[in-house]
């Protein structure tokens, strides 16, 4: 142990710096706080919905939350039940096995329901398609407001796909 310590005494710390704010992102947050709070008079509640991905975007919604990102200090929040959800973040292709279930959250979600398709393949642009497990695209399934390309998209194009479903929905009012 006197040696690790007298190694990291000796070495330092060996990082690198974190990378500069994006202002053009903390513009488009602050932004996104006003718009919410207009629209919904409180945060945003988004219920995350796996329809059959490879998981790739959510490793990309999870990044959303980190320091760097710090979704949640912006008033959006994650939660458990549809029924507590003012938007739906969905990814990958809807399996047929989870057609259903899709169909279920999206009916219990309450008014003003936003949807917003994750990454390729629930945009309908993915290596999957449909074919006899999938039904494809999430727009195949309920309707979407936003969709969000890219395999996987990356936290800022998630974060600006957030703000254009909130903008344009409280412009639509």
């Amino acid at each position: 142990m006197h040696k690790i310590l007298l190694q990291i005494a000796r070495v330092g710390i060996k990082t690198e710096p974190a990378p500069p704010p994006d202002e053009a992102l903390r513009r488009a947050a602050a932004r996104m706080s006003e718009e919410m709070l207009q629209l919904l008079g409180r945060a945003l509640a988004i219920r995350h919905v796996d329809a059959g991905s490879c998981n790739a975007c959510e490793l990309e919604i999870h990044a959303t939350n980190n320091p760097y990102y710090n979704l949640e200090g912006l008033g959006i929040k994650f939660v458990a039940s549809p029924r507590h959800a003012d938007m739906l973040l969905v990814t990958g292709p809807v399996s047929r096995n989870m057609e259903e279930a899709l169909r279920r959250t999206y009916e219990a979600t309450p008014e003003p329901k936003l949807v917003v398709a994750i990454g390729d393949c629930g945009c309908g642009k993915g290596i999957f398609g449909e074919n006899y497990a999938s039904c494809g695209a999430v727009s195949n399934v309920i309707p979407v407001d936003v969709a969000v390309p890219g395999c996987p998209p990356d936290p800022a194009a998630i974060m600006r796909a957030i703000l254009t479903a909130v903008t344009t929905t409280a412009k639509g009012r």
